[in-house]
């Protein structure tokens, strides 16, 4: 099959993107599809396939993401961006209720973090708390897991979140990304206590009173270690409120080796994010979804000029640490 791509990233998270409001694939054929395109050897590569899909019930349109294994995420909120500018152009909107994978998202276009950075803000949760409908399957497991040792990880401490994609929090001093990779393979193997395995992040927090920073750093299901993870800068920022190192209600800087957002979790364990979606390039690909192989990229159009403009954000992001 050959597809229409967009080629774009959320603070560094890139993917590929396509328009699937009139194509009819199955899911496993959308797993191939999202295999051969997000193949780091193939001739595109990403963190994972963005589809623009139908809606459900009163949206204005659907998202869905694959991760490069094939298997689908219920949100990632960098790619949701994406998926929504995508949707605003497609409908001449700026403002619109996304249908997700058994949630729902508000997105808006918002006021741009950098001069020529198309920025959107996106408004999800409540997140769950009780990881116990992940499931999480451990004797004796309290409902909520907040700064407390998951003891399968050891001795670490951890804040548990569902965005609805589940999500283990850690707040350390510096990142030891060799522990960080060790305790998300654990969960990335899903043992008989955690089936649907967990995104895991270790977080500096930092800046100032006025201006308070997070640093996440990523290991996610299905992908591994990544530069960025939206749905990650989310929980962290609800973990950061929930064990006393933010407010409620105030905003943070958050940042990753991709970038960063603005972010500002609320007393119902909502959170809006405020960052970039940015478009690099469009073409066509051919899909071989019996073999998941990617060939025949044609670019059809380059946007050389939003590239520039989110180097300047990453340079800004390099002063905070």
């Amino acid at each position: 099959m050959r597809f229409a791509i967009t080629k774009c990233h959320g603070s560094g998270n890139d993917f590929p993107m396509i328009d699937a409001r009139a194509i009819d694939l199955a899911d496993g054929d959308w797993s191939a599809v999202a295999r051969a395109l997000a193949d780091r050897a193939g001739p595109v590569g990403g963190d994972g396939l963005l589809l623009l899909t139908r809606p459900r019930g009163g949206a204005r349109f659907g998202f869905r993401m694959f991760n490069p294994d094939g298997s689908e995420a219920e949100t990632c909120l960098n790619g949701l961006r994406c998926v929504a500018r995508m949707g605003f152009e497609a409908l001449a909107v700026d403002v619109a209720d996304v249908s997700l994978v058994g949630s729902d998202a508000g997105v808006a276009r918002d006021a741009d973090v950098a001069a020529g950075v198309y920025t959107i803000a996106e408004t999800a949760g409540p997140a769950g708390l009780d990881a116990r409908a992940w499931p999480m399957r451990l004797p004796d497991q309290p409902a909520r897991i907040v700064d407390a040792v998951v003891p399968p990880l050891g001795a670490r401490r951890f804040t548990a979140v569902a965005m609805p994609n589940p999500h283990l929090v850690s707040f350390v001093d510096a990142v030891d990304e060799a522990e960080l990779v060790a305790i998300g393979d654990i969960c990335e193997s899903a043992p008989d206590w955690l089936p649907r395995r967990a995104n895991v992040s270790f977080v500096v927090a930092g800046g100032t009173p006025e201006e308070p920073t997070l640093f996440v750093r990523t290991f996610e299901r299905g992908v591994g270690l990544t530069n960025s993870c939206g749905s990650a800068m989310g929980a962290s920022t609800i973990a950061a409120c929930l064990t006393g190192r933010l407010r409620h209600g105030e905003t943070a800087t958050v940042l990753n080796r991709g970038g960063l957002v603005r972010a500002v979790a609320r007393v119902d364990n909502s959170v809006t994010i405020s960052g970039n979606a940015t478009f690099e390039w469009a073409g066509e690909v051919s899909v071989d979804l019996a073999t998941a192989t990617a060939s025949g990229l044609v670019v059809t159009r380059r946007c050389d000029e939003e590239a520039t403009a989110w180097a300047t954000v990453v340079e800004r992001a390099r002063t905070y640490r």
